[in-house]
């Protein structure tokens, strides 16, 4: 059965996702796996955690602040501290969180607030004061991430701290029937996205144009953040820098782009590699090999494997340039995608042949293959998202890969169309052959 997209708006008149069933699903499988640790709490700081345990956002600048935060007490619904008027907010627009469990909180703000102030200290009361009331001040409390000074604190409070983050990471493995619809419709704005892109390259357009064309793309089709636009060009494909620059495009350049965005708080990690007018003969064939890496790792997803036997046909870090593993790290690569762009599982040779996990239906990953051009500056890059099905998998990244593409204006000489694939130089003709061999005596 085809994974489902529709239209980025709720109807009276079609099934389409259902937000409130994404919202019971997300939190059900956390308190599961509450239930079955050893854990009476889950308090949580990364703000997709947040997100997946109380459906709330207040905007991606607050992604790095860490300010936010919400417990999970075992038997229990999360308790949510936000960023002053949000949590206003949400006591009016998220009925789903339950009376007086949207309370305003502020924490550190990444050191902003200085010690004396007293901040850590009032982060770490309201937690004990929640768990006192019911009676898991003395069990262990799960965290997945947070400034170190609340930490402390936390432990002052006579509170068992715990690793929650693996909790929440795998809570987060299997994705819910409408998580997959919206990683699905957030990858068809990538294919949109790339489209636009395809006819607008050409040379002297910079790859900072690039990206801001493809923000904008994003954003009018209804984005929540673009994450990041990786565009990289010609000398700067080899070694990949995973930045993007102001480089002009030039006539035979390969040039490759990862697009990181997010639809209602799901990711892309989308790569695609292109060429300027033409390719050479190394561009094509290390992008013949990058494809058939990827394939052959995409033909082995089906539930029942596992991620070593995917990394494992995947070619050795010293066979493309690096002393190591963790030296190539990323460049082929796998890795879920969700409300992160990197989420469990990970494929890699660094970890998956030695600590395999298995493949499971509901899982959403990306498989991602790299290869150097045997000219020394040039480089292929490839990506797709894969959803694990009952029967096999499904890819839901749909802009063509197959092939190498040629981007920009075809350009045509008095004989006829420039070829898109440049092997050599022409051949001069006999009498200009003759000159040379004179002049050379």
């Amino acid at each position: 059965m085809a994974i489902k997209t529709y239209g980025s708006m709720q109807v009276d008149w079609e099934q389409r996702i259902d937000f409130d069933r994404l919202r019971r699903e997300r939190v059900a499988r956390t308190k599961q796996l509450l239930q079955a640790s050893e854990m009476g709490s889950l308090l949580c700081f990364d703000m997709n955690n947040v997100r997946y345990l109380t459906a709330t956002h207040i905007g991606t600048w607050a992604q790095d602040k860490m300010n936010r935060f919400t417990l999970l007490p075992q038997n229990d619904e999360p308790i949510l501290w936000d960023f002053g008027s949000a949590a206003r907010h949400h006591q009016l627009y998220a009925p789903w969180l339950g009376e007086k469990r949207s309370r305003p909180g502020i924490s550190l703000l990444r050191g902003a607030m200085s010690p004396e102030m007293g901040r850590a200290e009032d982060v770490a009361h309201k937690i004990w004061v929640e768990l006192k009331e019911r009676g898991l001040d003395k069990e262990p409390v799960g965290v997945d991430i947070a400034e170190v000074p609340i930490l402390f604190e936390l432990q002052k409070k006579g509170l068992k701290i715990v690793d929650g983050q693996q909790l929440m990471s795998d809570a987060r493995l299997i994705k819910t029937q409408d998580e997959i619809a919206l990683i699905t419709h957030a990858a068809a704005q990538v294919d949109a996205a790339y489209d636009e892109l395809y006819r607008a390259m050409k040379p002297g357009m910079r790859e900072n144009e690039a990206v801001g064309l493809v923000s904008k793309v994003l954003y009018d089709l209804g984005s929540e953040y673009v994450e990041a636009v990786n565009a990289i060009s010609g000398e700067r494909c080899n070694p990949h820098p995973h930045v993007f620059s102001d480089r002009m495009l030039r006539p035979g350049d390969p040039v490759y782009y990862d697009i990181l965005q997010s639809y209602m708080g799901y990711r892309t990690c989308y790569y695609r590699t292109f060429v300027i007018g033409y390719a050479s003969k190394a561009m094509t064939d290390a992008y013949k090999r990058c494809r058939d890496y990827l394939d052959a790792a995409i033909d082995l997803i089906r539930p029942g494997r596992t991620t070593g036997e995917v990394a494992s046909v995947w070619p050795k870090a010293t066979e493309f340039g690096f002393p190591n593993e963790e030296a190539a790290f990323a460049l082929q690569y796998g890795h879920g995608v969700g409300l992160a762009i990197w989420e469990k599982p990970v494929i890699s040779r660094l970890v998956s042949l030695d600590h395999p996990i298995e493949l499971k239906p509901g899982m959403v990953f990306a498989l991602e293959t790299y290869w150097p051009s045997s000219d020394g500056w040039s480089a292929a890059r490839i990506e797709e998202e894969i959803v694990v099905t009952e029967t096999g998998h499904e890819i839901i990244t749909r802009f063509p890969a197959n092939d190498l593409m040629v981007a920009g204006h075809h350009y045509y000489t008095a004989t006829g169309p420039l070829p898109t694939t440049r092997v050599h130089d022409p051949e001069p003709n006999e009498d200009v052959k003759k000159m040379v061999a004179a002049v050379r005596g």
